[in-house]
């Protein structure tokens, strides 16, 4: 079982804090599993995107505490599973820590998708990486929480 899961992305306040709260959303109660994320190059201490915290509003999840932090060794090694959301992220992960190797995914692996960076996008690029996110989300949901 995966009791600790991080999700990455390069700047940590667009895609990982939204697909880190939708994964958090489908925990079942009686897990422990914790969730987190984290970025390649984390605009550290940053809050989220003001259009991720709004798409999140519109699903009554709240991300307006989030604050970017950098990927690092303590915690690529601490997760069971870390999604990434481009094939692109996986290598800087080995470099943090050769460790990762065999528990990096794509967010999008079931799918054979990758999730482009929304940054600085129109707010309809956002709901559709965010549609991609969600897609990827529920995947891994399915086979973690049956």
């Amino acid at each position: 079982m995966f009791n600790k899961i991080l999700v990455v992305c390069v700047g940590n306040i667009c895609r990982s804090p939204m697909a880190e709260a939708l994964l958090r959303s489908k925990v079942p109660a009686s897990s422990d599993t914790v969730i987190g994320s984290a970025g390649i190059a984390a605009l550290v201490g940053e809050p989220a995107d003001p259009e991720a915290i709004r798409l999140m509003q519109e699903r009554d999840l709240d991300i307006t505490d989030h604050r970017a932090r950098q990927a690092n060794p303590e915690l690529v090694m601490n997760a069971d599973l870390i999604m990434v959301m481009e094939q692109a992220h996986v290598q800087p992960l080995y470099s943090i820590s050769p460790s990762t190797r065999g528990k990096v995914h794509t967010l999008g692996k079931w799918d054979g998708m990758e999730i482009p960076d929304p940054y600085r996008k129109s707010p309809e690029y956002f709901e559709y990486v965010l549609g991609l996110i969600e897609q990827g989300v529920d995947a891994w949901s399915a086979k973690l929480w049956r």
